[in-house]
């Protein structure tokens, strides 16, 4: 067999690095959701009390942790508090606060104790986007992890929610979960 030639290499090697890069430049857009139904408001969703059932995975896919959440959500005008009560798999519990803040054109933005800076967000027809670093406590230190959050509305009472965990642009994993209005 023919040993390939420098330049089939480079060509290949280009060939290959072009199409990481497109298949980066692709990921959704929330205007992409503009069109689906039920429409997603979140001061209507998050308002009262809700139930969450979720998953933490590795990069692998391995879940390495169950949870359950109890939201209690309640909106003044433009201005919510999103009050979660985490119970882990391993026993531990959480308590986190978001305080949300309505602006135009279905934008949101949102802040909590363990929120770096201020978490942005989108929605569009059913579904949220919502970007945002989280200062995580894994094995006894806290690290600086950056969420890309989407949450899409089933029906009137279900929501389902994907984020993907990173680090430095690598991935670390993704948290499932899904949310029942009661």
């Amino acid at each position: 067999m023919k040993q390939r030639s420098f330049f089939d290499r480079s060509r290949l090697f280009v060939a290959v690095i072009f199409t990481a890069f497109l298949g980066a430049c692709s990921t959704p857009q929330v205007q992409d959701y503009a069109k689906e139904t039920p429409v997603l408001e979140l001061r209507d969703y998050f308002n009262g009390t809700l139930d969450a059932y979720g998953i933490f995975t590795d990069r692998s896919g391995k879940v390495v942790k169950r949870f359950t959440v109890v939201m209690t959500c309640t909106w003044n005008g433009d201005a919510g508090v999103l009050d979660e009560a985490f119970s882990y798999s391993d026993g531990t519990t959480q308590r986190r606060i978001w305080r949300l803040t309505r602006h135009a054109n279905g934008r949101y933005t949102g802040r909590a104790d363990d929120v770096v800076g201020s978490a942005e967000g989108q929605q569009s027809g059913n579904a949220f986007n919502w970007t945002y670093t989280l200062a995580l406590p894994i094995d006894g230190r806290v690290i600086d992890v950056q969420f890309d959050d989407w949450m899409y509305l089933l029906n009137d009472k279900v929501m389902l929610n994907k984020a993907a965990m990173r680090k430095w642009g690598f991935a670390l994993g993704e948290v499932t979960l899904s949310f029942i209005k009661r």
